[in-house]
């Protein structure tokens, strides 16, 4: 099973995605490809601060574009604490080989209510037998 790590930091919070091909919940055979992700949100910045929604841009090997949007990640508006980091898992399918994922959490910062755009990097699905 190959991964991939992505990261990137706003405003002092830092989001890492690790991406895993699924080979046993997918069929080639249909152009099914299976993939999940891990998610670590790490808050760098001295001021407790709420996951509020997420908004994701995914995007095919073919070029098919949808976006996602909703409260929350997996169900919940988790709290992060100053130096603390928020887990979870996920996952996409696609009917290429190849995806693309990347979009924002929105956040509060609890002290004053000021709302932070946070950007989750590009990242990248890939079947291992489809790299050079």
């Amino acid at each position: 099973m190959s991964s991939f790590f992505f990261f990137f930091s706003t405003e002092d919070i830092r989001v890492m995605v690790r991406t895993h091909y699924l080979l046993e919940e997918s069929s080639p055979k249909h152009q099914y490809y299976v993939f999940a992700y891990q998610v670590e949100i790490t808050n760098q910045s001295p001021h407790m601060v709420q996951l509020i929604s997420r908004e994701w841009h995914i995007i095919d090997g073919f070029g098919q574009r949808r976006v996602v949007k909703g409260d929350g990640v997996i169900g919940k508006q988790p709290i992060i604490a100053p130096g603390e980091t928020y887990c979870y898992s996920s996952g996409s399918h696609f009917e290429s080989t190849i995806g693309k994922m990347e979009g924002y959490y929105f956040m509060q910062k609890l002290v004053n209510g000021q709302e932070l755009k946070i950007e989750i990097p590009p990242f990248v699905m890939q079947v291992p037998f489809s790299q050079n």
